[in-house]
C-alpha cells in the first residue's frame, strides 16, 4: 500500500541534498516506557561500546554533516545531526531508552550513522514534503518549550489547511507530531546523504520496517524513497 504514503522533494531542492526513506508502521502496540534494551538494540550498543566513536566512520559522519550544511545552517555543537548525539551516548553508556518505536528509530540511526525523524502518523499525515527552513521559522522540540531555529535547515513538513508546516528535521523533531501512549500509526524519515547507494538506503528502510513489525507489533509496514 505504498501509494497511500508519500514523501516528495520541494522543487527548490535541486540538486537533491538528501536521499530520504519514508517508513511506516500501522496498528502498532501501545508504546510503553522501555525498562531495558531489547535484543536488537543491545547488540548494537555492545558493538558501539567496543568500537568507540569509530563505530560510525568519520567519512559517514562528515557526509551527513555536509548533507545539512547550507546557507546559514552549520551542523556543529547542539546543531549536529541527531545520529551523532546517539553515537556519543552509546559510547558513554548513556543511550536513551524511551519506548518501542523510538528505540527502533534510535537503533537504526546509531547503526547506520544516519539521523531519523519519527512522527505520530495520525498527526503528521501520510504525505510529507522535504524543503529548507525559511527565515523566521522555528518550532518547539521538547516539553520545556525550547525552540529550534529552522532557517536553511533540511525539514520534513506535514500538510495542513494553511500549507506545509515543518514537523521534523535531522536534529530535533517538533513536539506537535511526537508519538505518545495513544499512538497507533508511526511514520518515520531516515535521512541519508544523496550519494548513498539506493540499495543501501532500501536495506536500512527495510530493516526499520521489519523492527516495527517484530518489536512494535505493527499490522502493516512499508517504505518508499523520496522522489
Amino acid at each position: 500500500m505504498s501509494s497511500s504514503y508519500s514523501i516528495e522533494l520541494d522543487s527548490t531542492l535541486t540538486p537533491a541534498p538528501v536521499s530520504a526513506a519514508l517508513i511506516w508502521g500501522a496498528g502498532i502496540a501501545p508504546p510503553q516506557p522501555t525498562e531495558k534494551p531489547p535484543a536488537f538494540l543491545s547488540a548494537v550498543l555492545a558493538e558501539a561500546e567496543r568500537a568507540g566513536v569509530t563505530f560510525v566512520s568519520e567519512e559517514i559522519r562528515s557526509r551527513v554533516r555536509n548533507m545539512l550544511r547550507f546557507g546559514k545552517y552549520r551542523p556543529s555543537g547542539r546543531r549536529k545531526p541527531a545520529s551523532e548525539f546517539l553515537l556519543r551516548a552509546a559510547v558513554e553508556r548513556a543511550f536513551p531508552l524511551i519506548n518501542g518505536p523510538v528505540d527502533v528509530n534510535n537503533a537504526i540511526s546509531l547503526e547506520s550513522g544516519f539521523p531519523g525523524s519519527l512522527f505520530d502518523g495520525e498527526v503528521s499525515g501520510r504525505s510529507l514534503l522535504l524543503r529548507r527552513g525559511r527565515a523566521g521559522e522555528a518550532y518547539v522540540f521538547n516539553p520545556s518549550g525550547q525552540t529550534i531555529d529552522l532557517e536553511d535547515l533540511l525539514l520534513v513538513c506535514r500538510e495542513t489547511d494553511s500549507g506545509w508546516e515543518p514537523c521534523g528535521n535531522p536534529v530535533k523533531d517538533s513536539m506537535k507530531t511526537k508519538i505518545c501512549e495513544t499512538t497507533r500509526v508511526v511514520v518515520a524519515v531516515l535521512y541519508s546523504p544523496p550519494d548513498e547507494p539506493i540499495g543501501q538506503v532500501e536495506t536500512w528502510a527495510s530493516r526499520y520496517a521489519e523492527l516495527l513489525a517484530g518489536h512494535c507489533e505493527a499490522e502493516e509496514t512499508g517504505f518508499v524513497i523520496a522522489a
